[in-house]
């Protein structure tokens, strides 16, 4: 291998500083056509000289070969999410707390816009880009350094050797984005919902050649063990920046609550001028010793916050009421509205919950109602404006789908279609939940797919789909002989796969997930078996059998023997045995640990899906219940745990740990 030209190398870093000031400065030095010369020049040299061409050529953007998945990163430094604020208020509460936390030191807070992006993370090593992973689930993200080599921002090389670790966001212009959406109008193409959201989509393509074609930008907010290059966060983004990284040309400083309040009151009435799409401000302390001393909850730092700028708010007419019944029976009341853009999405339909809050917002067809987009996501009705013509909106009476008689059952708010077995949409959201990823994974088996096989009169409850062939599928819409092939291949594969307990949760039983569906299927080995002691028992007997296992206690145990007993049930389990679907429950080996002998419960919102901790306590030796009992040894609580939870660990004197505690028992 040749030594690479200094003219060469000159070049490259000629155009990476070009780039630099384009994407990052927003202050080009030279036109486009000056910098297209420059690039074709390049462009030549590299074709001419192989052996020179370096890996932080900006030729690199372009993209190069398909990936046939993105591998799995697990992080050593979790991404954990910002708790959110929604007015003044829930921020001197958030200020008073670090003011505690810190035993009334002063504080200076940094304080930047929350750009709506794409968060990732990008690892430097000798100051070449080394990996990109996306957030995933904050501890586990997926290696997409192929695609975002091509973002434009993104350093591909560093002015210092430097071994670093930041995170922020990618994210497309309001003008970028209204330019390719004029592209697709212009192409009789579908347009894109908004810039957030184009930009998550294209990053997870597979092929960089077509994410490179996309105009994409990064803004990175936070430097991984930041405390190594400065005293505080502020001074390590200076120290990115000068690494030629981008960061926000809007990032401020506040030493006290006056300075915070009145920095946040001015953002309200500049962040639309801003060439990006922002949905508020991240607040958090600057000094990386006094972060220390704040330290973080399993979810989130208490050190830093996202104030959420006030939800955008739009009148517009309500024309009708759909009726939504899904897999349980529940009828949802869905707002059909005159098109309204918030917040840069055009909002058509707002759910309304439940028939007890139209009666109370008192709607009636053609009022002019106010919605928002709670936390700039999930559009809901505020109220009536305006009274239209129209008269207001009675309860439902009947299924608009069968006609069977809705009825409100004890306890509950909703009103429930009761004909299980007839139901058609009850069908199509049954054998959807029955084919999704988490339940039986049958690959390719949609919405979409599941509506033409139940409206052609293929499928007809959920054991018919293994009757399927080729044949009978080419004769559908969209469906050619490759597209059959792979369906009922997939459905084969999900056959193959199941377990007992798989298939236990994916039946739809009222409270009966992954979790419970377990030691259930342990107990008894086969659905053929808990079928068996469902015949030979009376109801009170199975329900005290059940009891008997450890985590189920009354509520689980009579909703299994109602569903058993059901006549359109007992159908349609006679027809999934009969076509060789009864599944064992493997005999797992128990795993000795630190947990061995202890029984934990996990609930509320964590760092990591519930799934992924269970297996870890099971790897660890214990066991993990879905209810808490006497037997339970710990309660892991993530955030938003449910009261009912904690005050059955208090009678039970159960003991209540974080999730950062569970770390610590997972490691002995």
């Amino acid at each position: 291998m040749g030594d690479p030209s200094t003219e060469y190398l000159s070049l490259v870093d000629s155009l990476t500083e070009h780039d630099r000031r384009y994407y990052v400065d927003a202050n080009p030095t030279i036109s486009d056509v000056e910098y297209d010369r420059l690039m074709r020049q390049l462009r030549e040299l590299e074709q001419a000289h192989p052996d020179w061409v370096v890996a932080w050529s900006p030729t690199k953007r372009v993209g190069h070969v398909p990936v046939s998945d993105f591998p799995k990163v697990t992080r050593p430094v979790a991404m954990l999410s910002l708790d959110n604020t929604y007015g003044q208020e829930d921020l001197r509460e958030f200020h008073d707390r670090v003011i505690k936390g810190l035993d009334g030191d002063h504080v200076t807070y940094s304080i930047e816009p929350k750009i709506d992006g794409f968060g990732i993370e990008l690892t430097y090593r000798q100051g070449l880009l080394a990996l990109a992973a996306t957030r995933g689930d904050g501890r586990i993200g997926e290696d997409v350094t192929a695609n975002v080599r091509t973002v434009h921002g993104v350093a591909l090389r560093l002015r210092e050797p430097a071994d670093i670790v930041v995170r922020g966001e990618i994210y497309m212009t309001k003008a970028e984005f209204a330019a390719i959406n004029a592209e697709r109008a212009s192409a009789g193409e579908e347009l894109f919902k908004n810039p957030r959201n184009t930009a998550a989509g294209t990053i997870k393509q597979m092929d960089p050649r077509e994410v490179a074609k996309r105009p994409m930008r990064t803004i990175l907010y936070e430097v991984v063990d930041g405390e190594r290059y400065a005293r505080g966060h502020l001074e390590s983004l200076d120290y990115i920046k000068k690494l030629g990284l981008p960061v926000s040309p809007h990032n401020a400083s506040a030493g006290d609550w006056d300075a915070l309040i009145a920095c946040v009151q001015a953002w309200e009435s500049k962040r639309d001028a801003l060439p990006y799409e922002v949905d508020g401000l991240v607040i958090k302390v600057d000094d990386f010793g006094q972060r220390a001393a704040l330290g973080t909850t399993s979810k989130f730092p208490r050190w830093a916050i996202a104030y959420k700028f006030p939800a955008r708010q739009v009148t517009t007419v309500l024309r009708d009421l759909e009726l939504n019944i899904g897999r349980t029976g529940v009828v949802t009341p869905v707002a059909i509205l005159d098109p309204v853009d918030v917040s840069g999405t055009t909002v058509s339909r707002a759910s309304v919950h439940n028939w007890d809050q139209v009666a109370r917002l008192g709607l009636g067809k053609g009022d002019r109602v106010l919605i928002e987009k709670a936390g700039e996501i999930i559009p809901q009705i505020l109220g009536v404006t305006e009274k239209g013509p129209g008269p207001a909106f009675a309860p439902p009476t009947e299924c608009p789908f069968c006609k069977a008689a809705l009825v409100r059952e004890e306890g509950r708010v909703a009103l429930v279609c009761p004909n299980r077995i007839g139901c058609p949409a009850q069908m199509l959201g049954a054998i959807e939940f029955f084919a999704s990823r988490h339940q039986m994974n049958i690959d390719g088996l949609g919405e979409k797919v599941v509506v033409q096989l139940v409206e052609s009169g293929l499928v007809k409850d959920v054991a018919d789909l293994f009757d399927l062939t080729s044949l009978q599928l080419r004769g559908l819409e969209r469906f050619g002989e490759l597209s059959a092939n792979n369906l009922v291949a997939a459905i084969a594969a999900a056959k193959q796969a199941a377990t007992f307990s798989k298939l236990l949760s994916s039946l739809g039983i009222t409270n009966v997930g992954s979790v419970l569906a377990r030691p259930i299927a342990q107990r008894y080995g086969r659905l053929s078996a808990l079928r068996a002691a469902s015949e030979a028992k009376h109801s009170d007997e199975l329900v005290a059998e059940l009891c008997e296992i450890e985590g189920i206690g009354e509520t689980i145990a009579r909703a299994v023997d109602r569903f058993l007993r059901e006549p359109h049930v007992i159908a349609v389990l006679d027809k999934l045995k009969q076509r060789g679907i009864d599944p064992a429950e493997p005999v797992s080996a128990v795993a000795e640990g630190p947990l061995t002998g202890k029984t934990l419960v996990v609930t509320g919102t964590l760092t990591a899906p519930r799934t992924d901790i269970q297996k870890r306590i099971e790897a660890a030796g214990g066991k993990v219940a879905g209810s808490v009992s006497k037997k339970t040894t710990y309660l892991v609580a993530g955030a938003d745990t449910g009261k009912a939870k904690l005050e059955a660990a208090q009678k039970h004197g159960v003991t209540v740990i974080d999730e950062v505690e569970l770390e610590k028992l997972l490691g002995g």
